[in-house]
Parts: structure tokens; sequence; C-alpha cells
């Protein structure tokens, strides 16, 4: 049975949090003399909202969830390294992820000292619960999962990872940051039934919102009580914001991006076909592809002299020989693939 508390370090049961000048009021005033801000350069001269409400309220209504249950960051990573700071004990405590997988859970986990025990994935880039659940102990606090997962771009089977989520009393991570280009759904739809769920997703890749830093964290209310101690008090900027408020407006052009993106996949893997180096393209359910090749440093260091710049994997797990690459433009993948066939 999940307990929270039980999952929690001692120091962030007990902390008593920073309380701001927006925490103590919130509303309508004429006159703000409560938080030392200047009063010339409005309305850059005021701190954000600390809790971001209205951004909530919007992305609830989106999401078709309670703007209780989210959190929001400085990208994914910062529910991400909150979370260890909030449950794992530095040089005691270990956290389970698969492998391939995305590289920020090492480095969180490497920056506040916390083990990490890999458990790889099949042959096909599945799940093997049995064997990730054999490599929890009393000490793992977290499993994280990705799905899509990068780099490998495949969704994982939910009802392996719902095996997981009900059978492991810690918390666990399902890193949903390309779930708007997946055909499988969302499983911000169980939050209710798991109390030990976080799903992550981000406004970096479909929105196309990379640049200004957000990210989403989806929980209980507890748990996301838990994240909003411990943060910052301003984490997110005003500008951020606003940008985003101005952006959740046009989610219609969301999806049309998401449409080309698909379509311009399907069109990439057809070309990438035909090429006598290309030894296996995956299924890919993201907004990138990863293909096995032969001579894979010459055709990188090439692409690279053609200032096409994709991404070497061959030094993740099961992705020797790999690359992967990102959809772009049409004009952008047409560029890759013309190059591509100058090496034929």
């Amino acid at each position: 049975m999940f307990e929270l508390s039980k999952i929690l370090r001692d120091n962030i049961r007990q902390l008593k949090p920073y309380s701001s000048a927006r925490d103590e009021f919130s509303g309508e005033a004429e006159v703000l003399l409560d938080a030392n801000e200047n009063p010339f350069n409005q309305p850059f001269n005021r701190y954000p909202d600390p809790y971001q409400r209205k951004l909530k309220d919007k992305i609830a209504g989106l999401k078709g969830v309670d703007s209780s249950s989210i959190f929001l960051g400085n990208g994914s990573d910062e529910p991400i390294d909150l979370l260890f700071r909030a449950c794992c004990k530095p040089g005691v405590d270990n956290v389970v992820t698969i492998a391939p997988t995305y590289g920020m859970y090492q480095v969180a986990a490497d920056i506040n000292a916390v083990e990490v025990r890999k458990v790889l994935l099949t042959e096909d880039f599945q799940l093997d619960v049995d064997a990730l659940l054999s490599a929890v102990d009393e000490n793992t606090k977290m499993i994280f999962l990705c799905s899509p997962n990068n780099p490998t771009g495949n969704v994982l089977d939910q009802q392996e990872m719902l095996k997981i989520i009900g059978q492991f009393n810690g918390i666990v991570v399902v890193d949903e940051a390309y779930i708007d280009f997946a055909p499988s759904t969302s499983l911000l739809g169980l939050l209710s039934r798991y109390p030990n769920l976080v799903v992550l997703q981000t406004f970096s890749k479909a929105w196309g919102m990379a640049g200004i830093r957000l990210g989403m964290a989806f929980a209980s209310d507890e748990i996301i009580q838990v994240l909003s101690k411990i943060k910052y008090p301003y984490n997110l900027n005003m500008l951020t914001q606003e940008k985003a408020m101005e952006l959740l407006d046009h989610s219609d052009e969301m999806n049309r991006w998401v449409e080309v993106l698909l379509h311009e996949r399907r069109k990439m893997e057809m070309e990438m076909i035909d090429f006598p180096f290309v030894e296996k393209i995956y299924p890919s359910d993201a907004n990138f592809i990863l293909i096995k090749v032969h001579d894979l440093k010459g055709i990188y260091d090439y692409l690279v002299d053609e200032k096409i710049i994709i991404r070497d994997r061959s030094k993740v797990e099961l992705c020797e020989g790999c690359l992967r690459i990102s959809i772009g433009s049409s004009e952008e993948n047409q560029q890759l693939v013309e190059a591509l066939k100058a090496l034929i």
C-alpha cells in the first residue's frame, strides 16, 4: 500500500516552506508595498504568481484534470530534480530506470548522490516487468519509465506499465514528453486510481515551446503539494507564463503541426528504406526516428561537414550503430535526404 509519508525524506516532511509576499496576499489591490519591488518599469517590476494559477487553470481545461493536480516547472527537468530531493536520501536510497532512456534521470540522480539501477529493455524495446521489479529493494523510492521512450521512439506497453505502478509501493514517474505524437492514450486519466503515479509532460515538443522552458508534472494533490513546498518561490518567470497563455489559445495550430510532423516522419522512413547503409529503422511513436547504420562515424562526420546535425546514439545501451534523427520541416528533411543520396 503506497503511503507518501513513508517515501519522503524526514527533512522534507518537516520542512516549513518559504513564505513569499505573494503567498501571504493574492487578489486585487491598488497599492502593493509588501514585496520590496521597484515601483517603476511595470509590469515587469512585479514578482510573478508563484503558483501560476491562471496558467494552471488553462492547462487543466486542456488536459481534463483538476488544477490542484498540476505542478509547473522550468522544463520537466525541474520536477525530476525535485522528486529526487523530496524522496531520496543521498548515499542511501536508489531509483530504478529502464535502459536505454532519457539521460536526465541519471544526471539528476548523480547530482543528488542517488544510485540508479538500470534494467535493459527487451530486443524490441519493451519492458521486462519481472526484471524491473526484481531490481527493487527496500531503499528503492522511484521507478522512471519514458513512453514514448527516448531514444528508441516507441510507446511502452500500457498494461505492463500498470503492472509496475500497481505492484510498486514507491513513486512511478511516467515521462510522456512525446505523447502528443503517439497513437496511445496518456495515463493522465488514471491519476485518481494510482496515488503513486506521476506523469510528466512538456510544451517543448508538440507545442514548439522549448525556448520558454515549461514542463508539467501531474500527480495527486498530496504529491503536488510536496513539490510546491520545496520549489524555489518564483520558479517560472512572468514572460514564460504570459507566452504560454498566449500559445495555449492556439491548440488547433499545435494539432496541425503534429499532423505535419507525423506525415514528414513517414516520408523520412520511406526514404531511409532505400539507402544501402541503413540496416534497420525502428518503429517510432515520436517526432524522431532511430536508425541503425553501417559506418556510423563516417555518415555522422559527413553530415556535420554538410552542416546537418543529427544525434549519435551508438554509445547508449542497445543502440550500438544507431543515429537519432529529429523530424524537421519538409525543407530540412529533404536537405538531409539529398545529402545522404550523395553517399550512394
